[in-house]
């Protein structure tokens, strides 16, 4: 029988998620999600604690998001797609009542954004129950999943996350610590997991270290885990310190275990990304604040492409400490250029034709009065498809700038990210098809240039970058620190199950 088969708590019937509109579409990659776990020994507003930590990890992930909640013995669990904010209310939270909890919120990278793929995904086990969140990408998902259909499983999503959790659940041993430590080996790629049993928390993270983890003390006791630092600093968590890769830690309350349980890749693969888009500004990474990296980024931006202007500013808001940095080692006065509508990037309201082809409007307005007359230097984190860089300069000119120079804190982005960014496929990538000239030609900018992949590891890892200090820099190189041939497209498993 079917795990699936067997009945499973859950909050509410899962909606199907509109598709996005095309003129809101970002050109920026997308990461997975955020993870959230913690466990307190009073079980006093548990619930609450994970929404405020999953408030804190939105910019993660804005398709979907849920909780799941145990007191020890049963787990409930509430999840839909929407904002943080929206799917989760006071009478919504009230029944999550425990312990222990997990959270996530979600972009999706393998699997649509459709309402089967939301997590946490919660089964019923002969071990209980088990939920599970994740954050990542791993490459031979087809195959593991295939083995759990011939072996008789019946799976009712495309998320990699239930080949986990089904796997976990199939796993032989007397404890979760050693269904998991029995069952990492099999998974190749990025994972940063959360798992919640009757009584637990369980977080682990891959030996290569890809996705970001990191544990903390509450300050009325227990502890949490979170993606970031920034929502572990939200709950109030002191002696926080990264989840080391292939390490396992298990929360119980007031009670904290540390178990190394895959020996640390030789070479870590932190994803780059991290610090130039991804993390939230106030985060801590690798013992680095992301804040200052990306002032380093503009700084040595600076040093490598320098052009005389008169003002830096920054596309909002990832861009802002860079255009700093830059516009700081140049000399250059800062000011803001652009401002952005941070309400408008998730309505499923559909714009009219007028408002779809002024596309970059609905987003940003720019300000005349500190671009009339000058020469512009625009600072962006990156450029991937290249379908808002182009408007972007054309409202900057359209304001009254004379010269409008674009620089990017990152190398040209050529190849597609397996580990859980959602960049698109090869040929989806502008710099894969053309080169800079082409490119500046292609936005219409004065001159465009991207932050070498030295200058961007001399800013990222403050030291000699000559084999990339432990970082992954596949999306730039092509050098992909595991094999992908089977690595399959984020659609790839819909035509499974309709």
């Amino acid at each position: 029988m079917s795990l699936h088969d067997v009945p499973v708590t859950i909050g509410t019937p899962q909606p199907q998620t509109p598709p996005r509109p095309s003129a809101l579409t970002d050109d920026k990659p997308k990461d997975e999600c955020g993870v959230l776990g913690l466990s307190t020994p009073h079980g006093e507003g548990v619930a609450q604690l994970a929404f405020f930590g999953l408030f804190a990890l939105q910019h993660r992930g804005q398709e979907a998001a849920g909780i799941a909640v145990s007191d020890g013995k049963r787990t409930r669990l509430h999840k839909e797609a929407g904002l943080v904010a929206n799917v989760f209310t006071p009478d919504t939270l009230a029944p999550l009542t425990g312990y222990h909890a997990i959270g996530h919120t979600r972009y999706s990278t393998t699997g649509s954004n459709s309402g089967r793929n939301i997590q946490p995904f919660l089964v019923e086990t002969m071990h209980g129950p088990l939920s599970v969140a994740h954050n990542g990408n791993i490459v031979n998902a087809a195959a593991l999943r295939d083995e759990l259909l011939h072996k008789g499983f019946g799976l009712t999503a495309t998320s990699d996350t239930e080949v986990f959790t089904l796997m976990l659940a199939a796993a032989g041993g007397q404890t979760w610590q050693e269904r998991i430590e029995r069952t990492l080996p099999a998974w190749k790629g990025a994972f940063s997991l959360v798992i919640l049993a009757a009584d637990q928390v369980i977080a682990v993270r891959d030996p290569w270290g890809f996705r970001p983890l990191s544990v903390g003390r509450l300050p009325h006791g227990g502890y949490a885990v979170a993606s970031e630092t920034c929502a572990l600093s939200t709950l109030g968590c002191v002696d926080v310190d990264e989840v080391k890769p292939g390490e396992m830690v298990t929360l119980r309350g007031g009670e904290i275990e540390r178990t190394q349980v895959l020996a640390p890749h030789t070479k870590a693969a932190r994803c780059t990304f991290e610090f130039v888009y991804f993390s939230r500004p106030d985060s801590v990474w690798d013992g680095r604040s992301v804040h200052h990296t990306r002032q380093r980024l503009g700084i040595e931006l600076a040093k490598e492409s320098m052009v005389d202007a008169d003002v830096v500013i920054p596309v909002p808001d990832s861009s802002i400490p860079a255009a700093i940095g830059f516009a700081r080692e140049s000399g250059l006065p800062f000011n803001d250029g652009l401002i952005k509508n941070r309400y408008i990037g998730r309505t499923f309201i559909e714009p009219t034709q007028d408002i779809r082809e002024r596309g970059v409007a609905l987003k940003f307005n720019a300000l005349s009065e500190n671009l009339k007359g000058k020469r512009v230097i625009m600072i962006d984190d990156s450029l991937v498809r290249g379908t808002t860089a182009g408007p972007l300069v054309k409202l900057v000119r359209d304001a009254g700038a004379s010269e409008v120079h674009v620089r990017i804190t990152c190398p040209p982005i050529t190849h597609a990210c397996h580990f859980g960014v959602d960049m698109g496929h090869d040929n989806d990538l502008i710099a894969s098809r053309l080169d800079v000239a082409e490119i500046q030609a292609h936005i219409g900018a004065d001159s465009l240039a991207f932050l070498s992949l030295d200058g961007m590891m001399n800013a990222v890892a403050s030291r000699d970058a000559a084999d990339d200090d432990g970082y992954c820099n596949a999306c730039f190189t092509g050098q992909y620190p595991i094999a992908v041939g089977g690595a399959q497209a984020k659609l790839d498993f819909e035509g499974v199950i309709a």
